[in-house]
């Protein structure tokens, strides 16, 4: 069966928004490193610029930034007195501050920034914890993003929507502001400890924006792996991600129950120091297992009786067919149907072209491989081939909704679609 006869692409395109901003902290360049301690900072000489100001001028000056920024951003006043308390080094001391330049201080120590300036992609989907006044036969969907702004760094943000009982989908409108959340841990160099975090609950989920927050994350928070997670009749959500740093990487956790609030976990064990982790959305024979590639090559699966430390892995599948010569990947966490496991996989061929398998796991042990994609599912179309990196197509999770899988991929790492298949279809085309 031909891949165009069974995917059913809809015309549903999330592309960067580049009106989107946050308040980040601003920090001044860094200083010579023969600064003699006793010698003033730049952030020093910033702050006595502000404090020679008369008070009028400091009044006016700060209504002034309110008026070119209040209607971008939530609290502004507040944010910038937030930031002054992080700026109390560069204070000059014994100098009593006026809660008018406590504010304006803060507001020179911060920076908008574009979150998805440049790309929007990489989706995962679970079902929303919310399904109230949703029509029997459709369901309320969470949807994931990867955005990268500036100096490609990358960031976790995200959408709902629905699935109507006939598998269309549609996105609910994207909030006009956006925000990062409150953290509730102190952050050391280096830091190993979970990192909590919070928004309010009044904020539209697409206003929330996890921004990288430790020093591990500091160059982005890569490709998120969503996952609903049933134990003991209790649901998490999980997210698998990439924390790069610029020079390194590692797998960390993202755990929430209500999309407010948050823990971000590092991962342990030699298993966890390549990318894209993908958990099960339970325990299989009472331990928590993952799809991973420790070697930049094949796939893995791997148990673990502690969810945040994970050692060895078996090999189960490795590149077979031409389009997946290079190396393959996981496309997020498997899918539990009544056949097996589905597993969505990516495959790298000729000229690093990108595109999307499966392969069905033994339900009760999915070290064994019962069938695979020798073709793909989803390949770049003539249209889909443009973009920041051409000749991709990528997900990071999909979810099955009544009789179909539901794949919402990226094209290209610059923005995102959907496509819906018929599982019963899908799984004819397995045979390799």
């Amino acid at each position: 069966m031909s891949h165009a006869t069974f995917l059913n692409r809809q015309a549903l395109f999330l592309r960067p928004d580049p009106t989107r901003v946050v308040v980040r902290p601003f920090k001044p360049a860094t200083e010579p490193r023969d600064l003699n301690p006793t010698d003033k900072t730049r952030a020093n000489h910033i702050v006595d610029r502000l404090l020679s100001l008369d008070h009028e001028t400091t009044e006016s000056l700060l209504a002034d930034v309110l008026e070119n920024f209040e209607g971008r951003h939530r609290n502004l006043l507040a944010t910038f007195e937030n930031r002054a308390s992080d700026m109390e080094e560069a204070f000059t001391p014994h100098v009593e501050f006026t809660k008018v330049q406590r504010q304006l201080v803060g507001a020179y120590f911060l920076h908008e920034y574009s979150f998805e300036a440049s790309a929007l992609f990489n989706p995962s989907i679970v079902v929303h914890p919310d399904q109230s006044g949703v029509l029997q036969g459709s369901r309320r969907f969470i949807l994931s993003l990867r955005a990268v702004g500036e100096g490609h760094v990358s960031s976790l943000t995200f959408r709902t929507g629905l699935i109507a009982a006939d598998g269309s989908v549609e996105i609910e409108p994207t909030a006009r502001l956006a925000s990062t959340p409150t953290v509730h841990t102190r952050i050391s160099d280096p830091l190993d400890e979970p990192v909590e975090l919070s928004f309010s609950a009044q904020q539209h989920i697409s206003e929330r924006v996890i921004f990288p927050i430790t020093p591990a994350q500091s160059n982005g928070i890569e490709d998120a792996r969503f996952v609903t997670f049933e134990d003991n009749g209790q649901t998490m959500f999980y997210a698998t991600y990439t924390a790069y740093s610029g020079t390194g990487i590692r797998s960390e956790l993202l755990e929430t129950s209500d999309f407010i609030s948050f823990r971000m976990i590092p991962l342990g064990g030699s298993a966890a120091r390549n990318k894209g982790m993908a958990l099960f959305p339970r325990k299989i024979v009472g331990r928590y297992a993952m799809i991973g590639r420790q070697d930049n090559e094949n796939l893995y699966l791997i148990y673990s009786d502690d969810l945040y430390s994970w050692e060895g892995g078996e090999l189960i599948l490795q590149p077979k067919f031409p389009w997946e010569f290079v190396q393959m990947g996981n496309c997020g966490s498997p899918i539990e149907l009544d056949e097996g496991w589905l597993l969505l996989t990516h495959g790298v061929g000729a000229v690093r072209k990108y595109a999307i398998g499966a392969a069905l796991l033994d339900k009760q042990d999915p070290s064994k491989v019962l069938a695979r994609s020798s073709e793909p599912l989803v390949r770049p179309e003539p249209s889909e081939r443009e973009g920041y990196v051409p000749n991709v197509v990528y997900t990071c999770g999909a979810m099955r909704h009544n009789d179909q899988i539901v794949l919402p991929y990226a094209v290209c790492d610059t923005f995102s679609n959907f496509s819906t298949i018929k599982i019963a279809d899908l799984l004819r085309t397995l045979d390799g």
